[in-house]
């Protein structure tokens, strides 16, 4: 059996989802249409939905609120799995040089407001990690 996300568990009928998302049942097979989502199938050909499926027609939503057309947020959709996906893949790097790796755990650190520790701004970043 293949390990599975929760999130990821299809759980919600079309009709719970409109409910959700405010979006109509129509909008929502548009958006699978265009492969924006693609909701799971029971046995009996119903679509049913994930967390993240409705997490991701909420996103398509708020896009489309703002005004983004469909190509934009497939690009918009897309980077976002592209960035994901490379810090993934970076985090599972093993043949990184200790000044990458430094520069990756400063680039983290930096990013999650530790800016303004003193030993991180001079690059001494030796409490983080131990030898």
């Amino acid at each position: 059996m293949v390990a599975m996300d929760r999130k990821d568990l299809p759980l919600f009928s079309i009709s719970i989802v409109t409910t959700l998302t405010e979006l109509s049942p129509r909008q929502i097979r548009y958006y699978e249409e265009k492969e924006l989502i693609s909701p799971t199938r029971s046995k009996g050909k119903q679509r049913l939905f994930s967390f993240n499926d409705v997490d991701r027609l909420l996103e398509i939503k708020q896009l489309k609120d703002k005004g983004v057309n469909i190509a934009g947020i497939k690009e918009v959709l897309g980077m976002k799995e592209q960035g994901i996906s490379e810090r993934v893949r970076d985090s599972y790097r093993t043949d990184l040089t200790e000044d990458e790796l430094h520069s990756l755990l400063r680039k983290e650190l930096m990013e999650s407001g530790y800016v303004h520790h003193t030993s991180i701004n001079r690059g001494d970043l030796s409490r983080f990690y131990h030898s």
